[in-house]
Order: C-alpha cells, then sequence, then structure tokens
C-alpha cells in the first residue's frame, strides 16, 4: 500500500478523500475546524509535487439534496486553514463536475459537494463509484473517521485505480500506525481504560482486548451491567439487563487470560440525573434505590492512577462518569490527568472518543498524549480487530 509521498503527481489530478464532516452554527459558520486541519498535511504534499487536488466529502445525514447540508457553507474556513483559495462545484458527479476537473491547474483546489446527496454513496454504488474515479489521476484516502464503511467514495471507488494509482493520505496513514503501536507493539504492562454508557456497544473491543492487555479497566454506564452480574446493588442507576451473561463470560475470560479486570470500587451517586441533583458517595455495592451513579469515586481514582502510573502503554475511550455534567466530569479528568503524567514519564498514551478527546483538549493536555485519534466508531472498529473496508481497498 502506498503513502501519498510516492506517488508521481506533478500535473497530476489527485481525489482525495476527506472527513470534512464539521459543525456549523446557525449562521452556517464552523465551529469546530479539527477535521479540516487534520486533512491539510496531505493536500500541501499533493500541491507540493506539482499536482492539483479534487476533494470529495460527506456532511451530516441528508435526506437527498438537502440545502443545509451544502459542502459551500465551509469554503471559507477550509480557505483559512489551506491558506489558498478553494473553488467549489454544486455537484459531486456529471458534466458540470467533469468540467470543473478539466480546467484544474496544478496548485489549485476544487471541493465537490457533499456526498451524501447521493443515496448511492452509503450504498456503495458502482456506477456512481466509477463516475466518482473520473475526477482524478490518482485516489488518495485520508478520511480515517469514515474508513470503516463500504462507501461508494472511501472502498469502492478505489477499484477504479491500480495499485501505484491510489494511496493513504497522511492523516490515515498516522492514525493506523498510532493505533497499531498502542494494540498491537505496545510496550508491556498495557492497559486500557474503556467508558461509555453501554457494553452492547463495546463488546466486541472488550473481547479482543482481552488478548491484548494487562489491565482492563471498566468504567462509565457500562460498569453497572458489570457489578450487577457479581449481584451488587446498583440503585437506579444505567444497566443492560440483557448483557448480564455477557458481561459474566467476559469477566470469566479475564480471568482465563491472566487479564486484571477492574470494576470501580466506589461511586459518586446522584438522586436524579442533573447538575443541579444531591449528591453523595458510597461503596459500589451500596448505592440505594431512587440513587444512580454519575461518576466513579475517589478510591477508585486512586486506583485507576496507581495502575495508570504503572503502565507502559494506555489506550484511553470512553468517559468514566456523565462527564457533560461538572458535577460527574471529576472521574474522567482525573484519568486524563493520570494519563498525561504516565506519558511525560515515558509511557505511550492513545486517546480516541468523544469525551475522552474534549476531557484532554479541557485540561490543555494535548501535549502530555502520545496520539489523540480523530476517529469514533473506526477506531472502536479497529480496537475491536475488524478490517477497515477504506483501508483494505488500498491494498490491491
Amino acid at each position: 500500500m502506498k503513502n501519498v509521498d510516492q506517488l508521481d503527481l506533478k500535473n497530476k489530478k489527485a481525489l482525495v478523500r476527506v472527513d470534512f464532516n464539521v459543525p456549523v452554527n446557525e449562521q452556517f459558520e464552523v465551529t469546530d475546524n479539527t477535521r479540516i486541519k487534520a486533512a491539510k498535511p496531505t493536500i500541501d504534499a499533493v500541491l507540493k509535487k506539482g499536482g492539483s487536488v479534487v476533494l470529495m466529502s460527506h456532511r451530516g445525514r441528508p435526506k437527498g439534496k438537502e440545502e443545509k447540508y451544502s459542502l459551500k457553507y465551509i469554503v471559507p474556513e477550509i480557505e483559512k486553514v489551506l491558506g489558498k483559495p478553494v473553488k467549489f462545484v454544486p455537484d459531486s458527479i456529471g458534466s458540470e463536475v467533469e468540467k470543473a476537473v478539466k480546467d484544474l491547474k496544478p496548485g489549485e483546489i476544487l471541493l465537490l459537494e457533499n456526498l451524501r446527496f447521493y443515496p448511492e454513496e452509503t450504498k456503495g454504488d458502482e456506477t456512481f463509484a466509477k463516475e466518482l474515479a473520473k475526477n482524478g489521476d490518482y485516489y488518495i484516502n485520508d478520511a480515517f473517521g469514515t474508513a470503516h464503511r463500504a462507501h461508494a467514495s472511501t472502498a469502492i471507488v478505489a477499484r477504479y485505480f491500480d495499485k501505484d494509482h491510489k494511496a493513504v493520505g497522511k492523516l490515515m496513514e498516522q492514525e493506523v500506525k498510532s493505533i497499531q503501536k498502542a494494540l498491537d507493539y505496545g510496550e508491556h504492562p498495557i492497559t486500557a481504560i474503556i467508558g461509555g454508557a453501554k457494553v452492547s456497544s463495546k463488546i466486541g473491543v472488550i473481547e479482543n482486548l482481552l488478548n491484548k492487555v494487562d489491565n482492563l479497566i471498566i468504567v462509565g454506564g457500562m460498569a453497572y451491567t458489570f457489578l450487577k452480574a457479581l449481584g451488587n446493588n446498583i440503585g437506579d442507576s444505567i444497566v443492560e439487563d440483557d448483557k448480564i451473561e455477557v458481561a459474566k463470560k467476559i469477566m470469566e475470560e479475564a480471568k482465563k487470560k491472566g487479564v486484571n479486570l477492574i470494576l470501580p470500587v466506589d461511586f459518586v451517586i446522584a438522586d436524579s440525573f442533573s447538575n443541579d441533583a444531591h449528591t453523595k458517595i458510597v461503596k459500589a455495592n451500596e448505592i440505594p434505590q431512587g440513587w444512580q451513579g454519575l461518576d466513579i469515586g475517589p478510591e477508585t481514582i486512586n486506583k485507576i492512577r496507581e495502575i495508570i502510573k504503572n503502565s507502559k502503554t494506555i489506550i484511553w475511550n470512553g468517559p468514566a462518569g456523565v462527564f457533560e455534567f461538572d458535577k460527574f466530569a471529576n472521574g474522567t479528568e482525573k484519568i486524563g490527568e493520570a494519563i498525561g503524567e504516565a506519558t511525560q514519564n515515558g509511557a505511550y498514551s492513545l486517546v480516541g472518543g468523544g469525551d475522552s478527546v474534549a476531557a484532554v483538549q479541557k485540561l490543555g493536555l494535548e501535549d502530555k498524549i502520545s496520539y489523540i485519534s480523530t476517529g469514533g466508531g473506526v477506531l472502536l472498529d479497529m480496537l475491536a480487530g475488524k478490517e477497515l473496508p477504506g483501508l483494505k481497498a488500498l491494498q490491491s
């Protein structure tokens, strides 16, 4: 599989799949340009080699051609980040697009309209993919956030380029290498901290990690399903009763494989799901009815900090509590701080997932984490050991 630096792009057009699925406010101004910044190194590399760039992306989940999801609104922000003018064509395929691509000169950038204005995109339609392929001499996939989807622009389009005319972009390459470094080549002891609301969304992740890690720390809403499986009183805490047997099986597997599976030993509990709720700290098996656990307690925090401190590789995905409420963000923040300290002392750390990344950013720890992944669902798929269609398509 080639990377962008190995392509001869002089006077050539590179069709680059990026992930510009960025949030905008009511005035259609971009409120978070992280994903645009992440694509800049690949775009710059193509231009530096004397090529031109045809950008394609999706944004949102439009039902047909919905004006509010048009990529024309994000052109000013792309120009600001890239420091270059960006041409826009209000379609993804067709004669108007073909003319705009044909007229594109070396050093120029063209952005196509939202790919998801065509239902064929998410269906992985071959005819649509073939039309997209006309828009470049080379195909580069730099959209890590959609690499787990077998969509027309992420997997199918690559079939219309031979292995010498397609490549992985710089962001995608960096993401994959960084995750593999933690997951497959990590120095032991390896610790994974997995949080979030539901066990069901992370069963595959947990099962795969049991083959990789020394310590598996379960926090967040999913911890209560494990605790109930052990016979604890969890009060009104979130629980997946249909996953209790799964939780039991996971704990048995961890024991068989010699993995240290850690559950919270105390919680900050609340009498309502609110930042204004009354709170108290109780042991993990003493949550009364009418109360629910919304964050890990101080004893659990100290236990987790000690494990992190003694780890050489750390993987973190998912919050320890209801992070959106300041009153219940302490556990998540303390985990972030501990990972930052361990990294400064020589550990390799990988952080991914919305709330985990938000915690790192809120605490200003970006420079103290080895790698912060931009991936959501795709990161979970990699942690679960699944094959990524967008990546596989570049290998043949």
